[in-house]
């Protein structure tokens, strides 16, 4: 089976970027639906990814229950077509998103574990397997580096997005740089989710608080 164009950039980048779209109705304190473009890291566009379109009672629980909220993820191409979809069941404590390819083929899972003074996932294969983990000091609230094992394979970076943007929007971008030439396309994507997992977990109440 041929590899999508979609899937082929993500194997081959060092980095990418995910942008999130600035809307106007968060300057005024209400929140909308997330959206994303995915860029390679000269800023070429290869993909989108967005909430569903939210209708008035998910908009509702958004702005009361957060991240806590039940919520899905769907990541496209530029042709619009599923490269893949995230789905975050509701839960109030140690947070959780699965991953599934084209097809609705399982590609793997975040788990937010307890830690002291730093925030800790594991990433999880179909089977349950830890396959990397990413955990970061609360002194280093904007970096995520992910390792296998020892090793430093990737890190997820949130770049400064403007004083304007950072204080009054939830408008942010992220960095994803992969040091490892070894990261699967599996592994790639669920990096990929973890940058917009990190974005709703930590970054997405700025507009209302």
């Amino acid at each position: 089976m041929l590899m999508s164009l979609f899937l082929q950039t993500l194997a081959s980048a060092n980095e990418i970027y995910v942008s999130q779209k600035f809307e106007l109705a968060e300057i005024f304190g209400f929140e909308t639906r997330n959206r994303y473009l995915i860029k390679t890291g000269d800023g070429q566009q290869f993909g989108y990814c967005a909430e569903p379109k939210l209708g008035f009672g998910d908009a509702i629980m958004r702005h009361f229950l957060g991240h806590w909220r039940v919520f899905n993820i769907v990541s496209t191409d530029m042709n619009k077509h599923q490269v893949f979809r995230a789905h975050h069941p509701f839960r109030w404590f140690f947070q959780h998103l699965d991953v599934f390819g084209a097809g609705d083929r399982a590609v793997g899972s975040l788990q937010q574990r307890f830690a002291w003074l730093h925030k800790k996932f594991d990433l999880l294969d179909t089977r349950g397997r830890v396959v990397m983990t990413m955990t970061s000091p609360l002194w280093k609230i904007w970096t995520f580096p992910i390792k296998k094992g020892d090793r430093d394979v990737s890190v997820i970076e949130k770049k400064w997005s403007g004083l304007t943007k950072e204080l009054f929007t939830d408008a942010d971008n992220f960095r994803v740089r992969f040091s490892d030439t070894k990261l699967t396309a599996d592994d790639r994507l669920l990096l990929l989710a973890a940058a917009v997992f990190i974005d709703l977990l930590y970054f997405e109440t700025k507009a209302s608080s």
